[in-house]
């Protein structure tokens, strides 16, 4: 069975399905609220240039997911999957946020949910890459029960920075979750 990286998934409250080159405007909408970037290695994503440069790289890349709320039919962020390794059967999830609305709702547990076990037939583990200084994503992980491995470096518009790389075994996800 293949991983199909741009599924449509459906929750209690969420669809998460393949984000549209005509989401552009709707999610331009969503962020650029500057505090939902403010502890985000990329804080220029609430300006239009910022934006555009994050939308594009989500555009072209196969696993990019709009976050839409079930209730409203409104896009109220976006994911995605990358980094597919098939030999050693791992993903990352991450290029994620929400509406500002939405923060402390479940939604984000929601949406990783779906994540997680879409991916669970198909991987040994999923990896989350966060900021070092993005306090609010780590904390969120750790609810998630996502283990922080190891720091690393990672290229963020022409510069390397500093990020946590978390790590869950969806094996282990399901009996605690």
């Amino acid at each position: 069975m293949e991983f199909d990286l741009q599924p449509t998934l459906t929750g209690p409250g969420l669809t998460l399905r393949p984000l549209r080159p005509e989401d552009r405007e709707t999610l331009w909408q969503v962020a650029r609220d500057p505090l939902i970037w403010d502890q985000h290695p990329d804080q220029t994503r609430y300006q239009r240039a910022g934006f555009e440069r994050f939308f594009n790289g989500l555009i072209a890349s196969p696993g990019a997911l709009a976050v839409v709320e079930n209730s409203s039919g409104q896009i109220i962020g976006v994911t995605r999957y990358y980094e597919w390794d098939d030999d050693l059967r791992e993903i990352t999830i991450g290029h994620t946020f929400l509406a500002r609305d939405y923060w402390g709702t479940g939604a984000n547990r929601e949406m990783k949910q779906l994540l997680i076990e879409h991916a669970r037939p198909h991987v040994a583990a999923i990896w989350f890459h966060v900021g070092k200084c993005n306090l609010r994503s780590q904390r969120a992980m750790e609810k998630l029960g996502a283990v922080p491995m190891h720091e690393g470096q990672r290229p963020q518009n022409g510069v390397m920075v500093d990020f946590i790389y978390y790590r869950i075994q969806p094996a282990h996800w399901h009996a605690a979750h």
